[in-house]
C-alpha cells in the first residue's frame, strides 16, 4: 500500500514538474519494461538480443523526444529501417539457436512497450509545447476507467467478458468502467483546457475500449509464459508491463485519434 502511494506520488510529480522529469520517468519505464519483457522470455527459454533491444527502445525513445521538441529533424528518423535491420546482422555472431525466433521476439520487445512509450511524446507535445495536462489526464482516466470497472464488476458483474483470457472481467464491470471515465472526462474538460471537452470524451472511449484490451493482451503473454506476475519491481504491485499494460495499447489509438482530428 505505501509502496503504491509513493510510487503513485512520484509518478504523478515527475509528469507534472517538467518535460524532463517526464521524459527521465518513462525512459526509465521504457528501459525497464524491455527488460522486464525479455526476462520473461527468457524464463520460457527464448534468447532475445537484450542489449540490442534496450539500446534500440531507449533510442527510439530518445529520438522521438527529439524530433517532437524541435531538437532533432524528423529526417533521422529514416535511420530507423537499417537500424531495425542489423540486428539481423547481429544474431549471425551471437551464435544461438533459433535465430529467427531472437530477432522477432527482440523486436517484438521494442514494438510492444518502446513504441508506444515513445508515441506518449506525440501526445505530450501535441499543442505545440509540452502539456503535462494531457499526459495526467489520460492516466486519469486509465485509473478511473479500472476503478469504475472493479466497483460495478464487484457489485453486478455476471456476465464473463473474456473467460478464456481473464475469469475475473466481466461486461458489467466494464460498463461500470466506461461510465466512469466519461464522468472524468467531462470534469477534466472543466480544468484541463489543451483539450475539448469532445476530445476528452472521446479519448475516455479508447481508453475504456482499448485499455481493457491492453490489459487482456498482457493476461495473454503470461499466461502463454505460464507466469502470474511480469515482474516484482514494484511490491504488491507486480512489474511494469502489469502496471502499464492498459496504457501501452491505448497510446497508438489515441494518438491517432487526436493527431487527426480536424
Amino acid at each position: 500500500m505505501l509502496a503504491g502511494i509513493i510510487g503513485g506520488a512520484v509518478f504523478i510529480g515527475a509528469i507534472y514538474w517538467s518535460e524532463w522529469t517526464f521524459f527521465l520517468l518513462f525512459l526509465a519505464l521504457t528501459v525497464l519494461g524491455v527488460l522486464e519483457f525479455y526476462r520473461l522470455l527468457s524464463s520460457r527459454g527464448f534468447q532475445p538480443n537484450r542489449v540490442l533491444g534496450v539500446v534500440l527502445g531507449a533510442g527510439l525513445y530518445v529520438a522521438g523526444f527529439a524530433v517532437q521538441r524541435g531538437a532533432l529533424s524528423s529526417d533521422w528518423l529514416f535511420l530507423l529501417p537499417p537500424v531495425v535491420f542489423l540486428t539481423l546482422v547481429a544474431e549471425l555472431y551471437r551464435k544461438k539457436e533459433n535465430p529467427f525466433t531472437n530477432v522477432a521476439l527482440t523486436l517484438l520487445g521494442v514494438l510492444y512497450i518502446a513504441a508506444p512509450f515513445t508515441l506518449l511524446h506525440v501526445l505530450a507535445f501535441l499543442p505545440d509545447r509540452y502539456s503535462w495536462q494531457i499526459i495526467l489526464g489520460v492516466m486519469f482516466l486509465i485509473w478511473s476507467s479500472d476503478t469504475g470497472a472493479y466497483a460495478a464488476g464487484k457489485t453486478f458483474g455476471k456476465n464473463k467478458l473474456f473467460p478464456r483470457i481473464s475469469p475475473g472481467k466481466t461486461w458489467e464491470g466494464w460498463a461500470g468502467g466506461v461510465v466512469l471515465s466519461l464522468a472524468v472526462a467531462w470534469l477534466l474538460a472543466q480544468f484541463y483546457a489543451d483539450l475539448t471537452l469532445f476530445q476528452w470524451l472521446g479519448v475516455a472511449v479508447l481508453v475504456s475500449v482499448f485499455g481493457v484490451l491492453g490489459d487482456l493482451v498482457e493476461s495473454m503473454l503470461k499466461r502463454s509464459l505460464e507466469v502470474k506476475d511480469s515482474g516484482t519491481l514494484i511490491p504488491g504491485h507486480g512489474g511494469i508491463l502489469d502496471r502499464f499494460d492498459s496504457l501501452l495499447l491505448v497510446i497508438p489509438f489515441l494518438v491517432a485519434f487526436l493527431a487527426l482530428l480536424p
